[in-house]
């Protein structure tokens, strides 16, 4: 469950911005949707979350890519539907993993640049801490 700690525990800032995101749970295809992202994670707003600690992929539907892209990522903290509100919604705080720290660069340079032209240069730098 989250704690009341986990803004704090962020590394990186956040910004809110709702995409789709599809994976499987047991042999299932889920469609939910983010409520934020950062350069090292997401939230994925669900009534159903993953157990806290599973790894799994995703694919996250970015406005202006050809092709939904295809993430590895790990539950670092969940809500349940029970321990929800309206400020803090059911689903699981999800960290991006990474093979390489290539891969970790350009999924970043691709969240820097989401935020850019949803929010514009000036929010987008207050959003991502600059």
């Amino acid at each position: 469950m989250k704690g009341n700690g986990a803004t704090e525990r962020r590394i990186q800032p956040r910004a809110p911005i709702e995409l789709r995101v599809e994976y499987k749970r047991f042999n299932t295809f889920l469609a939910d949707y983010t409520k934020n992202i950062s350069r090292g994670g997401t939230f994925i707003a669900t009534k159903k979350p993953l157990p806290q600690g599973t790894e799994f992929r995703f694919q996250l539907t970015v406005p202006r890519l050809p092709k939904p892209l295809s993430l590895k990522g790990k539950v670092m903290w969940t809500t349940p539907v029970e321990d929800a509100s309206r400020a803090n919604p059911s689903g699981m705080g999800i960290e991006f993993l990474f093979d390489s720290d290539s891969e970790r660069q350009d999924m970043s340079s691709l969240v820097e640049r989401v935020i850019r032209e949803q929010f514009g240069e000036s929010l987008a730098d207050r959003l991502l801490g600059r």
